[in-house]
């Protein structure tokens, strides 16, 4: 735990804005968005697997309280997890978005952004 509360503390410091519809990714972890602006439909979460099988899952959430998790899966071989989690809201510009894969139980990327108008 104490870990990832570093990596999120370094990862809130450096990351770039989020103007628009775009992809960001760190290490095994992409967040795309696809909607501009301080609203946010759709995002999409994607992690990559190795050559083992794992549980993947992913959270996603927001600095002004929203969250969610995606649905968990046994991925048996190499191979992208992907799955969405629908905010369907307006947030407030300066809110961070991130997210956070794990494989196996543990974490393998956090991706930040920050939401501008």
């Amino acid at each position: 735990m104490g870990a990832t509360a570093a990596a999120v503390g370094l990862v809130f410091a450096a990351g770039p804005p989020a103007a628009a519809a775009g992809k960001w990714c760190n290490h095994s972890v992409c967040i795309e968005t696809y909607d501009s602006g301080t609203y946010l439909g759709r995002v999409e979460v994607s992690v990559v697997n190795t050559n083992q099988p794992h549980r993947i899952s992913a959270r996603v959430w927001t600095t002004n309280g929203w969250s969610a998790r995606t649905k968990a899966e046994d991925v048996a071989k190499f191979r992208t997890y992907r799955d969405q989690a629908y905010p369907q809201r307006h947030f407030p510009a300066g809110t961070r978005l991130c997210a956070e894969g794990f494989r196996g139980g543990e974490s393998v990327g956090l991706p930040c952004v920050t939401i501008t108008n």
